[in-house]
């Protein structure tokens, strides 16, 4: 299926996308100069394989590159002369040809901006083209456009609105295969913006129908798969989503790391799964969507497999627990205080015997409790609405 965006193809990943993703690898830290000149020349490739002025000044500006200048006029003339030609094409479409042709022609304008990275040039011409377009196939596929260069901007409040546009279009009639391409992007947007349950939703919605590689590859899907169930599925879920998964099972054991991490944690091999977790840390990291949220991404799977441990137990002692983590009894109780301050485990540390102590949540209690809370709450608020109504007389 051919779409919106000019060099999209089935299979392969938008040039834009993979652009995006090199300058956010070209930014991080730690990397050696003999890697950032590696990326830095593939950038340059690309914008000048295909001309891209507006999107060399917008990445020499972002990365802190010099502009070549003499580079920068060649290719700003030849965008404007393939525009002439292109403003050209739609002139001669508007007065001697049909609706399709003029259609065809604002499409292939705005394709060309989008190939140059004239972003907002790009989008209005894109919305050209949809107010020359009837079905409401053809319209998703522009909205997928735009909202893959907002995603490659990483302007994601730009990428909301885009996906409520979308999804307004979506139940106009937008058929079944698209509809799942939309679930990925929004999947997308909530990995960028720390909603991990949502995108773990999506995710696991379009893995057996995946077909958005437009965006990432199908193994990279599943890795964002495993990585957000882990945290947010209860253990029976996510032993029928995605232990057991057949789409997951036929490429996990291609992705470094992956494999271990998640059947280890289910498995209760709690020090193999400590040791697959510092390298899936590491990708995350060098992950464009999840790399902003990496430290909160540890510190829920630590809680999951600190509570996962804990259940099994009334009591433990610290020793047994390190042992289990392949950790030292230090770096297991400065864990657990933290999290145990905080509210995320159930339990308490007795430091003097060395034993960790679980309490069990009574759920009886917990709901009485909250139904206490509430009629305080509704008592309140009926007491404030007679103050009120007193007052008015």
């Amino acid at each position: 299926m051919t779409t919106a965006g000019g060099d999209d193809a089935p299979g392969i990943q938008d040039p834009r996308i993979t652009l995006a993703n090199k300058c956010f690898l070209y930014k991080l830290p730690g990397r050696t100069q003999k890697e950032k000149a590696k990326t830095q020349q593939e950038i340059l490739e690309t914008i000048f394989k295909d001309d891209a002025a507006p999107l060399y000044e917008t990445v020499c500006k972002d990365l802190g590159w010099e502009v070549d200048s003499g580079r920068l006029a060649a290719m700003k003339s030849a965008n404007e002369a393939e525009l002439v030609r292109l403003e050209a094409s739609i002139k001669d479409a508007e007065e001697n040809l049909g609706d399709i042709e003029v259609r065809d022609a604002y499409l292939a304008k705005a394709d060309y901006l989008y190939k140059i990275g004239d972003r907002e040039a790009a989008k209005a011409a894109y919305q050209q083209t949809e107010s020359k377009t009837a079905g409401v196939g053809q319209k998703m596929d522009l909205a997928f456009s735009m909202l893959r260069l907002d995603i490659a901007a990483g302007d994601w409040h730009a990428v909301k609105a885009g996906l409520k546009a979308a999804g307004e279009l979506c139940e106009n009639g937008g058929d079944w295969e698209r509809k799942n391409r939309l679930k990925v992007y929004d999947a997308t947007f909530r990995m960028a913006t720390r909603d991990l349950a949502g995108a773990a939703g999506l995710l696991l919605d379009s893995i057996a129908t995946f077909t958005s590689t437009e965006l990432f590859s199908y193994e990279t899907c599943i890795f964002y798969t495993v990585l957000t169930t882990i945290p947010t599925l209860d253990r029976v879920s996510l032993k029928a989503k995605v232990v057991d998964a057949p789409e997951i099972l036929t490429v996990i054991d291609t992705i470094p790391n992956l494999s271990t991490f998640l059947n280890a944690l289910y498995e209760c091999r709690y020090a193999d799964f400590f040791k697959a977790f510092a390298g899936i840390a590491d990708q995350t990291r060098e992950d464009v969507y999840l790399h902003p949220h990496v430290r909160y991404y540890v510190r829920e799977v630590r809680v999951v497999a600190y509570s996962q441990f804990l259940d099994s137990y009334k009591s433990v002692t610290l020793e047994s627990m390190a042992t289990a983590f392949g950790v030292s009894v230090d770096f297991i109780d400065y864990e657990l205080v933290d999290f145990i301050v905080a509210g995320r485990l159930p339990a308490k540390i007795d430091k003097v015997a060395g034993v960790i102590e679980t309490k069990r949540p009574d759920a009886k209690n917990a709901q009485y409790q909250a139904a206490i809370k509430q009629g305080d709450l509704l008592l309140n608020r009926l007491q404030k609405l007679s103050k009120v109504i007193d007052d008015s007389f």
